[in-house]
């Protein structure tokens, strides 16, 4: 195993950064990366303080700077000391800029504005949090998107993934013995889609549930039989409303959610009959 020292440098709050690096270091295996993060670096002297710490741990620094001052000095101290340094979005501006014509407003954070998409998705998250696990029932009319599936299939963590995007997000557990409210049938705005699972995979996050929470491992929560019931229950209901399926085994949230985007942009809310 290859141990890599990462130094993500921001003027900002390094955001960007983190998913930049998670990104790139999916590429590679065997390696531990470990990351060192140098957030709101916005002055020279801000700079040689950071500099100094590195030089302890060398490795590979990643940065966003839009002010040129410190730039340089960054570009020629690493020079001098034999450290790499990338500009992570120094190619995707300049492409920017060739297209549309346009100078690069240089402003640290300017990502962060406090713009209208902001709060719309603040507001996206406050409401998913509200309507996490059936709660609150009455307001999903006002959701974009309903999620339904049997318990420990990724609904809450795909649901708070999309809030972060922005979308208004509830959702809900299919359980026999306690079915669905009725209004769930009967919702005209939100795009209600069902999330699956394979029995195996499903019975082994529910034990290492079981096992974090040092309860017993083998109860009718884990149970074959009962778990095959549950999911061909879920299915029924998927199949008999008409919904889109999503089969979660072997996607990760974020394909999950990309997948539920691509449906909720697909979708147009039927006009309600006379």
């Amino acid at each position: 195993m290859m141990r890599l020292h990462l130094h993500l440098l921001s003027d900002s709050t390094g955001e960007t950064l983190e998913a930049i690096a998670k990104a790139g270091l999916a590429q590679f295996e065997h390696v531990e990366p470990i990351k060192h993060y140098w957030p709101m670096v916005r002055s020279e002297g801000h700079l040689e303080r950071v500099l100094k710490e590195i030089a302890q741990r060398p490795g590979l620094i990643i940065y966003t700077l839009v002010n040129s001052d410190v730039r340089r000095k960054l570009e020629a101290s690493c020079g001098q000391a034999g450290i790499p340094c990338v500009s992570a979005l120094d190619p995707v501006i300049g492409a920017l800029s060739r297209m549309l014509g346009q100078e690069a407003q240089v402003k640290p954070g300017r990502q962060h504005i406090l713009d209208a998409a902001y709060f719309a998705r603040v507001d996206a998250i406050q409401f998913t949090i509200a309507h996490d696990d059936g709660v609150a029932a009455e307001d999903w009319e006002e959701a974009d998107v309903v999620l339904a599936g049997v318990s420990r299939s990724s609904k809450t963590p795909t649901s708070i993934y999309l809030a972060n995007r922005g979308y208004k997000t509830a959702n809900i557990p299919l359980v026999i013995e306690s079915p669905p409210p009725a209004s769930l049938y009967t919702l005209k705005n939100p795009l209600v889609v069902g999330l699956t699972t394979s029995p195996d995979r499903l019975i082994q996050i529910r034990r290492n549930r079981l096992l974090s929470l040092n309860q017993m491992p083998e109860t009718a929560y884990v149970d074959q039989d009962a778990v095959a019931a549950e999911l061909a229950f879920a299915r029924r209901i998927f199949a008999d409303r008409g919904w889109p399926v999503i089969d979660v085994t072997r996607r990760s949230i974020e394909e999950t959610a990309a997948a539920i985007i691509k449906l909720i942009s697909e979708h147009k809310p039927q006009p309600a009959e006379n």
